[in-house]
């Protein structure tokens, strides 16, 4: 059988900094870990003040990446710092587009971008090629690939960086958009109150009823030096963004691919972008966020040269690894694991807070069991675990997130 041992040495309270998961959901590189390339993998740091978060990154993953058929370029480090605000709003004003470039970050520091691919037919901006089918055949099997400057990015879900297909508890929170809102896989709870189950979120953009490219999805009549190419053969319907339309209350998702809802993260309910699939879990357009952000967008992360953002002196090192708080060692001590050492199962209680989901993390931060708890007590099968080291993520519903390092044998 097999054998779990806690250490208590491993743990922290998002409750201490009041800091929440804009801070504490990072991936974040213990030291040394390397990924493509040899250079440092996933987050490097983070810093927070009352107001942002800033993220340093070299923009390469804990998983292995490549080979990029077709692609040249070769990924290599950003040196990125980008700064996510802690208190994102509502844009009440002209949206904001998100543009080419990066327009968000995954939780492993790895650029998330729109849906193009930066060419348009006859190069006049009026109909930009889909990345993905442009594009997917230099994608890699996580579903990513460099720019030219050596970016690696994703412009669709980062299947390796979560369990993308996991349809029996709500899918993870996997990143952040640069407006500050939450972005997550394609599962959540069916409707927005956290009832209903678990569903798969379907967007709201469509494909055109249209035979000939001669309109744009918003009525505009084409002149016919702006046509776009006959439907078919290397130019099907939904090889350009302007295939698609958006139509309210087909899907789950609003115009910006997302929706305010309750998520295990957030109980008490937050906007939230989704990733979206389809039933196969292949990518579905817009794929992240949609073309337009629901939020403001603040200066720093987007445009040319951009994310290179500069710490504040006064910014506070976040360490996910602290030990030796007596504020935490009092805080975590009511949620409790038991028995120790463990077979095959794995016991938690917390007498206070009821614990609403419970997600395990690999050595590389990924998370490789996910699964909704919504009581105060129970066990987990972990015997299917392979030997190492994990963290155990307890997400109670009060909003303070636990930590606790474990070895399993």
């Amino acid at each position: 059988m097999s054998r779990v041992h806690l250490f208590s040495s491993l743990f922290l309270t998002s409750s201490l900094f009041a800091q929440g998961p804009v801070v504490t959901s990072w991936i974040i590189n213990p030291g040394t870990e390397t990924g493509y390339g040899g250079y440092l993998s996933n987050v490097e740091s983070v810093h927070y003040t009352p107001a942002d978060v800033y993220v340093a990154c070299t923009c390469i993953p804990g998983y292995d990446i490549g080979p990029w058929a077709g692609n040249p370029n070769t990924p290599a480090n950003q040196d990125f710092v980008f700064k996510v605000t802690r208190d994102p709003v509502e844009n009440t004003g002209t949206p904001v587009a998100a543009g080419l470039g990066h327009i968000g970050v995954w939780r492993n520091g790895v650029s998330i971008f729109n849906a193009r691919d930066g060419m348009s037919y006859n190069n006049q901006g009026i109909w930009n090629r889909d990345a993905l089918v442009f594009e997917g055949s230099s994608f890699d099997l996580c579903l990513g690939h460099p720019a030219p400057n050596g970016e690696y990015h994703h412009h669709v879900s980062p299947n390796c960086l979560y369990n993308y297909m996991d349809d029996q508890v709500h899918s993870d929170l996997i990143g952040f958009a640069f407006d500050g809102f939450p972005i997550y896989g394609t599962f959540a709870y069916a409707n927005p109150d956290g009832s209903g189950g678990i569903t798969r979120m379907h967007t709201s953009y469509q494909q055109r009823a249209v035979t000939e490219r001669t309109t744009l999805p918003d009525g505009t009549v084409l002149t016919a030096g702006q046509y776009g190419p006959a439907i078919g053969g290397q130019y099907p319907l939904g090889a350009f963004i302007e295939d698609y339309e958006y139509i309210a209350g087909s899907g789950h998702l609003d115009e910006h691919n997302g929706r305010f809802c309750v998520t295990p993260e957030f109980p008490d309910g937050i906007y939230a972008y989704f990733v979206t699939l389809n039933d196969q879990g292949s990518p579905v357009y817009p794929y992240t966020i949609g073309p337009t952000y629901h939020g403001t967008v603040q200066a720093g992360n987007t445009g040319p040269q951009s994310g290179h953002n500069t710490v504040p002196g006064t910014a506070v090192l976040y360490d996910p690894f602290a030990t030796g708080l007596e504020e935490v060692l009092t805080a975590v001590d009511e949620v409790r694991r038991f028995p120790v050492p463990a077979h095959a199962t794995l016991g938690i209680r917390s007498p206070g807070a009821p614990i609403g989901s419970v997600i395990i993390m690999d050595d590389l931060g990924r998370p490789v069991m996910n699964t909704g708890f919504n009581a105060d007590q129970g066990t987990l099968d972990v015997e299917a675990l392979a030997p190492g080291t994990y963290r155990v993520r307890l997400a109670l519903v009060d909003g303070n997130i636990v930590l606790r390092g474990f070895v399993k044998e």
